[in-house]
């Protein structure tokens, strides 16, 4: 069993379900010759040729119309955008036509495609290449939108994906890419889409998080721990649907909960957990629900990058300030 990096895991997913499912073809910009920008697809187009590995021009609207057209004639698509802001364009096929292909045929049909991009900042690249937008494909119903933060997750979940009859827009956080090396077993073990993973058990106070971000929040909890506070790590991996259920059992035993994304404050996720906490486990809460985000404006330039994304000293801060509160 091979020790990788989560862009390795995606590449290893999308090369076991090739392998397994002849319906399958990979699909983007670069993806084919290059590899992908960040290296995701590489090898996939010398394994498995140019029919199924597909280099396509600089058009999202065509991508993801073809993805569409493809997915309801039988095959599995999956796409790739070189960036999570390259994906606007792909908006009204995912939303207008992916997202309403099952509801629009009363059934008869189905868009098994997979919208991937690579998502969020902290690389030190420009604008648009590092934005968090999950919340805006988490509002449209029809869409999964599925964030993994580890190669073992990576893995398990973009099979899960590939393997879904309905559209899953995949979101790699691109900041841990080459973070981490873990044991990834090429077994095709899928693990389940719509649920949250319990990555610490804690008793003190419940961190809500997802993506990149688990990382600092692990970090925080191991902080938290040296100063005798117990924190519950919680890895959300589907922000839509929100696996709510875990998040209130954490909660009923914690009492607290700070919730943590880099995307901006306004809108995000953690305002949809949030108001699932105000409505049914506010009898359980003995402080108010925190939240630790990026801020409401554009990701700015590199220099200053890592200052508008949430620091471990930030959680550690809003956890302690829950504990304020007897």
């Amino acid at each position: 069993m091979a020790e990788i990096t989560l862009v390795e895991a995606v590449t290893l997913a999308l090369a076991h379900e090739m392998e397994q499912d002849p319906t399958v073809v990979v699909m983007g910009e670069d993806v084919g010759v290059n590899g992908g920008v960040f290296r995701a697809t590489a090898g996939l187009n010398a394994r498995f040729g140019d029919e199924r590995v597909i280099d396509t021009p600089l058009a999202e609207v065509m991508i993801a119309g073809m993805a569409v057209g493809m997915a309801a004639q039988g095959m599995k698509p999956v796409v790739e955008a070189q960036f999570e802001g390259f994906m606007y364009p792909m908006v009204d096929h995912i939303v207008n036509h992916a997202a309403r292909l099952r509801h629009r045929t009363r059934g008869r049909m189905s868009c098994p495609a997979v919208f991937r991009a690579p998502w969020g900042g902290g690389i030190h690249a420009p604008e648009h290449h590092s934005d968090s937008n999950e919340a805006t494909w988490a509002h449209f119903p029809g869409v999964r939108t599925v964030i993994p933060s580890s190669p073992s997750r990576a893995y398990g979940l973009l099979l899960a994906a590939i393997r879904d009859p309905d559209p899953v827009v995949f979101l790699e956080p691109k900041r841990i890419y080459r973070w981490q090396r873990e044991e990834v077993e090429d077994n095709g073990e899928e693990l389940p889409l719509d649920v949250c993973f319990v990555l610490r058990d804690g008793t003190d106070v419940t961190l809500v998080t997802w993506g990149a971000m688990v990382k600092e929040t692990m970090e925080a909890a191991l902080e938290l721990e040296q100063q005798g506070v117990s924190a519950e790590v919680i890895d959300v991996a589907t922000v839509a649907p929100i696996d709510m259920e875990t998040i209130l059992e954490s909660v009923e035993k914690t009492g607290r909960c700070v919730i943590v994304h880099e995307a901006p404050k306004h809108c995000g996720v953690g305002a949809e957990i949030a108001a699932g906490l105000a409505d049914a486990g506010i009898l359980h809460l003995v402080a108010p629900v925190k939240r630790v985000t990026g801020y409401d404006t554009v990701m700015p330039l590199y220099r200053s990058e890592m200052n508008y994304m949430p620091s471990t000293e930030r959680i550690v801060h809003a956890a302690k300030e829950t504990l304020e509160y007897a």
